[in-house]
This record gives C-alpha cells, sequence and structure tokens, in this order.
C-alpha cells in the first residue's frame, strides 16, 4: 500500500516560517473532529525551525531545519498511550486521537523528538497530523508545502520500496536513527547541521595589488592524500564541507598555473575559517590551528 512521507530539504530553508504559520492558521480556532481539537494560540510549534550557524569571520554560513511529528512506523507514542488513543493509519500518518487521548499528559513526554505538546485548556496531547483531513478531502500535498516558496517540502505517497530507491537517490537522513522508530519524515542535505567545513580565500600580488583569486584549483589532503579537491570562486573563495567535527589534522594546497601556490594547515574541530592563502611563486606556507 502506499503511504505518506515528507522529505524536507535543509538547503532550500531560508527560515521564512510559511510553514509554521500556514500550519497555525489551518489549527487555531479550528476543530477538526476525529484528527485534531483546535491547536491554542500560544506555545506550541507544530513545525519548527531550528538554526546552526557555522564558520566564523569571513565565511559563515546559517542552515534551518524544520522539524515535526516524524510519523514513525516504530512510534512510541503509540507504545505509550497503549490503548489506541494514538494511533497510524494504513497511510502511515500517526493521530493522536483528540477524544480518547484527554488527560493523557504522559504521551507528551513519550516522544523523543520533542514533537508532541500540551494543550492546558484542553487537556490533550497534540501535534501536526501531515493535515490528514486535507488529504483525505483529496488534496495533494500539506500545506507545509503549499505555503513553501524555496521548495523544502515534498510530500510523496508510495510503495515503501519506492520510498527506499528515493532515499539511495538523494541521499536522504532521519533524525536520530539509533532510536530505531522508522520515521517517515526524511531529510536532504543535513550534513549542513552536522558536518564542519573548511574554507578560506585565495589572493595574489598582481601589480603591487592584493587581488581575489578565481579559478585556483583546491585540495584537502589528510597524511598527505587528497582527498577532495574544488575551484576558488569568481571571489577568491573556496569550501570543504561535510567533515565530521574533531577530525583532527588537514592540509589544503592552492595551485594556480600562473600565480603560483600557497598551503595551509588546520586542526579541525568546528568549521574553519582559514583567512586569506596568498599565492606566491616560491612555495608559501602558513599554519592555523583548530
Amino acid at each position: 500500500m502506499k503511504k505518506w512521507n515528507l522529505i524536507i530539504d535543509v538547503a532550500k530553508c531560508e527560515n521564512c516560517n510559511n510553514c509554521m504559520l500556514t500550519t497555525r492558521d489551518e489549527h487555531v480556532g479550528n476543530d477538526f473532529p476525529g484528527y485534531a481539537a483546535p491547536q491554542p494560540v500560544h506555545g506550541h510549534n507544530w513545525i519548527k525551525i531550528h538554526r546552526k550557524v557555522r564558520g566564523q569571520d569571513g565565511m559563515v554560513d546559517a542552515a534551518y531545519r524544520p522539524t515535526t511529528c516524524n510519523h514513525c512506523d516504530n512510534a512510541p507514542c503509540i507504545k505509550a498511550a497503549g490503548d489506541g488513543s494514538v494511533y497510524k493509519r494504513a497511510d502511515g500518518i500517526v493521530i493522536i486521537d483528540p477524544q480518547k487521548a484527554r488527560g493523557r499528559m504522559d504521551i507528551v513526554s513519550s516522544c523523543p523528538y520533542n514533537a508532541i505538546f500540551w494543550n492546558e485548556e484542553l487537556q490533550l496531547p497534540q501535534k501536526w497530523i501531515f493535515d490528514a483531513h486535507l488529504l483525505d478531502q483529496g488534496w495533494k500535498q500539506p500545506r507545509c508545502q503549499q505555503s513553501c516558496p524555496t521548495g523544502v517540502y515534498w510530500a510523496v505517497q508510495v510503495e515503501d520500496a519506492e520510498m527506499q530507491d528515493l532515499v539511495k537517490k538523494h541521499k536522504l537522513e532521519v533524525l536520530r536513527p539509533e532510536l530505531n522508530t522508522k520515521p517517515r519524515v526524511y531529510y536532504k542535505n543535513l550534513y549542513r547541521f552536522s558536518k564542519c567545513f573548511i574554507g578560506g580565500s585565495v589572493v595574489a600580488e598582481i601589480d603591487g595589488i592584493l587581488d581575489c583569486i578565481p579559478g585556483a584549483r583546491m585540495m584537502l589532503k589528510r597524511a598527505g592524500q587528497e582527498i577532495a579537491s574544488a575551484q576558488s570562486d569568481t571571489f577568491g573563495d573556496f569550501k570543504f564541507d561535510g567533515l565530521d567535527p574533531d577530525s583532527g589534522d588537514y592540509q589544503v594546497e592552492a595551485v594556480h598555473p600562473d600565480l603560483g601556490s600557497a598551503k595551509a594547515a588546520v586542526t579541525l574541530v568546528d568549521s574553519r575559517y582559514l583567512g586569506l592563502l596568498r599565492l606566491q611563486q616560491s612555495e608559501s606556507s602558513t599554519r592555523a590551528a583548530g
């Protein structure tokens, strides 16, 4: 049977919060019997965006990761409820029954992703329902996808085998896989939250003026072995991304066919900007410590 899954591309999120606002627009003050009671005006973010800032000085980037209910196949909330007040539909969507789950505050703490909220007024645990009430009316996508201007969200209803093909093709990941909850929310470019980069700027003196140099061949090495390569861009900048934090010693080498070369060494703790790598015809070495 085809089941719903949600793909979230971290690289496309600009923190506009349209997804959160449209979810609130859909649920605040609106009762959908059998699906969800009204969401409170304050205190609930059924879709929440987390921020990760990497780098320093001349090279800083920010990544934004929307999080919500993962609609897990092995959902801890269903086990905690124990009485059917939280259940998984045949199409993969997890629903907290807005009548049966009243008074069950314990269900909130059962979620390891902190995606369930407590409605004090209604004495009810609540979460994002994948807009199941709209999908059941024939909608092809939830409102978070409909409202996103940059294409962060992609809801797909496919067989499990087809979803696994998409996971491999797009290199998708889930949050906290070690929990074995089997989420149906997948992430693309999640490395921007879990990995580091080494970056810098290539410059050279031309006619007495220090200028940015595009097109330099950049090499990232470990123990003398090249593990990645790139080119400096129009502004002379380069970045090697997807590196593990606290992963030790690296060497960066820049080579330009006309302007010479430069080298730098770095002990990587977290994302690092190496500053200016100045090309010279004679070998130039600089050192950066983590």
